[in-house]
């Protein structure tokens, strides 16, 4: 751990904020790898498809990635504090519940929701089934950027930015392998996205648990909830997460 409390300023915030402005341009590479990848080898229809429900995924990603990082500053005050209640299990906690919200609301009214975004009848049937799988592993989305945010409360984000990179790579060799080795369609580069994202979580849960003990968990972690630090993280986390999303929020009302 981190103390950013000590040295420099300028050099710790520059140390500090560079990896995450790097990990925010990596985080784009995902739908831009899928794009690349289905305009070139599934056609131009497939490619509209894609490109037709990128707005409601980044909306949905952006959401998470904002409810995240609001979770990790209750995460990264706690630690400030020397305070030694596990904040980081009711961020997990909490934000696995939204997600899975989110989720089974999404593919409830899927339909509906691409009809709202005027996506054409010929080209629905390839958003539903790309964007179907998207929004299915969500709960994945969410548990990479909940460890990868406590990693850097906790001061540390060269970390993440090294995970996110190699999360990156497998999507790019995902894709390849699904899309073009055993050709499964605008499906194989969705499932790629993924297994890239499940992998992602698995490295940084393993890296963070046995690198740093506030981060290790046990069973009566989740049990034992605190009303007042519930609140600031739904505060905190909320507000983040609507915050990321209205650039999305203004791309998704313009596409309908």
């Amino acid at each position: 751990m981190k103390d950013l409390t000590k040295g420099k300023p300028s050099t710790l915030i520059l140390a500090f904020a560079l990896p995450i402005f790097l990990a925010n341009l990596l985080q784009l590479t995902y739908s831009l790898v899928d794009t690349r990848i289905v305009g070139s080898f599934l056609g131009e229809d497939t490619l509209a498809a894609v490109g037709a429900t990128t707005t409601l995924s980044n909306l949905m990603i952006g959401f998470l990635m904002g409810l995240s990082n609001g979770f990790a500053i209750i995460t990264a005050q706690k630690f400030g504090a020397k305070d030694e209640q596990k904040s980081f299990a009711m961020s997990l906690k909490l934000g696995c519940v939204i997600a899975l919200a989110i989720t089974v609301l999404c593919l409830l009214f899927l339909q509906p929701i691409l009809r709202f975004l005027n996506v054409s009848g010929a080209l629905r049937p390839i958003a539903t089934s790309y964007i179907f799988i998207i929004i299915a592993g969500l709960l994945a989305t969410f548990l990479y950027d909940a460890c990868a945010a406590a990693l850097r409360a906790l001061g540390d984000t060269i970390t993440p930015l090294i995970i996110l990179l190699i999360s990156v790579c497998l999507n790019i060799v995902g894709d390849l392998f699904f899309v073009v080795g055993i050709k499964v369609g605008v499906r194989g580069a969705a499932i790629a996205t993924v297994l890239a994202q499940i992998l992602a979580f698995v490295i940084c849960w393993i890296y963070m648990v046995k690198r740093f003990e506030l981060l290790r968990l046990s069973r009566t972690d989740f049990t034992n909830d605190n009303s007042h630090m519930l609140k600031n993280m739904l505060s905190a986390g909320l507000s983040m997460g609507f915050m990321s999303s209205l650039v999305n929020i203004g791309s998704l009302t313009l596409q309908t």
